[in-house]
């Protein structure tokens, strides 16, 4: 009788120790949750009070106070409201006259401490008022993706950060963004789920691989463009710099301003055109761009200038035009040579994976959030796929790329190879896509040996 009534105890405790290891999203629905809002609830107060967030009382709570007792009037938590989310809990917070954000920001890992959560993360809803995201478990360690809603044009949810949000690579907000990681970082599977992603879109995508096209050849059915090596990117590249060139032109054409013009017909960039004029976007993927700065003698230092220009143009004017690059590469600093850095300040965002050194993490990231850094430098190699991204606004934070096998990408190019946009400058560069080998018969008769 005595096990029966330990074993029905003992059996909630190991399925709770499982569940915490192998499916945290049902511990933390099942016990988590529960346990960690009665740890905020009845804490709630000291806890405020001790980071130095509490607030002044309302007038009319001061007119109580005193009118029932003698007791000095002392500030207060401020008013939460909690809202539990499947990876956590959300409470809004309106800040006291004098604080600011980073007040509240600063004391997230006592707050972590005092509640039991993984994390807590501050995010400003409105001028006076932010939200504390709490994380109850680490959502990196086996990345699941939420289910999206439908995301605009050239946009496209990459990866998940740590505080639960999506990051989403947004084109018509970031144009061009570069992309560092060693290898075996995760750098070619951030590649990998970006060109998924915007596969199923119309898109123009052109790809410069000079690993003489390992990385990008397997989604050459719906590439429109594909060079494998320098020789052919050079090519390529003053193609693409007279396509943006026709484009303005194009919107030169439709700015022949009339006295009555309305004004939804006035435009700047591709995207104030009709839609029977506009162009499709195009987006140039430069893999291991090292390679297009290294020369092996001093004649080929022309044409690499020549090929930097070109880069450093369509990142300077290719916005406009409905050109965006990502550059991706192992190391991107003064080191390459003329034009690295000139156009590495044209690149606004940033996502940088595991890099053997902390100069490479200062390479991107320095420029734009120096506290990043040793973040970036120190993502440990069993994690493949987690990088810290940021932008020219200051902001990063850290994210992982969910996991996407070569032959799923690879077949999603191939499903949504009708998409790929017509651009006729492009055709002479579109990769050979050989046909799928038909099914080999297989014969009912046992063969026989020939005898002689």
């Amino acid at each position: 009788m005595t096990m029966a009534e330990l074993g029905g105890p003992l059996a909630l405790l190991g399925g709770a120790v499982y569940a915490r290891k192998a499916h945290p999203s049902v511990y933390w629905a099942t016990v988590g949750l529960p346990a960690s809002v009665a740890r905020l609830v009845g804490s709630y107060s000291s806890t405020m009070d001790a980071c130095g967030l509490t607030v002044q009382p309302s007038r009319l709570r001061v007119l109580a106070v005193r009118a029932t007792t003698r007791r000095e009037v002392r500030p207060v938590p401020p008013r939460g409201l909690i809202r539990p989310t499947s990876t956590g809990l959300r409470v809004r917070l309106r800040l006291a006259p004098g604080q600011e954000p980073a007040d509240v920001a600063a004391s997230c890992e006592r707050l972590r401490h005092a509640w039991g959560v993984h994390a807590v993360h501050v995010r400003e809803i409105k001028p006076g008022v932010v939200e504390l995201r709490l994380v109850g478990f680490d959502l990196l360690r086996k990345v699941k993706m939420p289910r999206s809603a439908g995301y605009d044009l050239l946009a496209v949810p990459v990866a998940l950060r740590e505080d639960a949000t999506v990051f989403v690579r947004d084109y018509r907000a970031v144009p061009h963004e570069l992309v560092l990681g060693a290898t075996l970082s995760g750098k070619s599977m951030f590649l990998r789920n970006l060109l998924a992603g915007l596969a199923a879109q119309p898109v123009a995508l052109v790809g410069i691989d000079c690993k003489r096209g390992v990385e990008l050849a397997p989604f050459a059915p719906r590439l429109s463009a594909l060079a494998t090596d320098s020789d052919e990117a050079a090519e390529l590249l003053p193609v693409l710099v007279q396509e943006m060139e026709d484009r303005y032109d194009l919107i030169k054409a439709r700015q022949g301003i009339a006295p009555g013009t309305p004004d939804e017909e006035i435009t700047s960039d591709v995207w104030g055109l009709p839609d029977d004029e506009r162009p499709p976007p195009i987006v140039l993927f430069v893999d291991e761009v090292a390679e297009l700065f290294l020369v092996a003698s001093r004649k080929d230092e022309e044409r690499r200038d020549e090929m930097v220009t070109q880069l450093i143009r369509l990142a300077q004017l290719g916005r406009a035009a409905g050109i965006y690059l990502e550059i991706c590469g192992q190391r991107f600093g003064a080191e390459l040579g003329k034009g690295a850095t000139m156009l590495r300040a044209q690149l606004t965002g940033r996502v940088c994976h595991r890099v053997n050194d902390e100069a490479s993490a200062k390479m991107a990231l320095g420029d734009i959030a120096p506290e990043a850094v040793g973040v970036a430098a120190t993502i440990p190699a069993e994690r493949p796929g987690l990088a810290v991204s940021g932008d020219t606004s200051g902001g990063w934070g850290r994210m992982r790329t969910p996991y996407l096998s070569l032959g799923d990408a690879a077949a999603i190019c191939r499903e949504t190879a009708e998409l790929a946009p017509d651009v006729p400058a492009l055709k002479p560069f579109r990769p050979h896509v050989p046909a799928l080998p038909a099914d080999t018969p297989t014969s009912v008769t046992k063969p026989h040996p020939a005898t002689g």
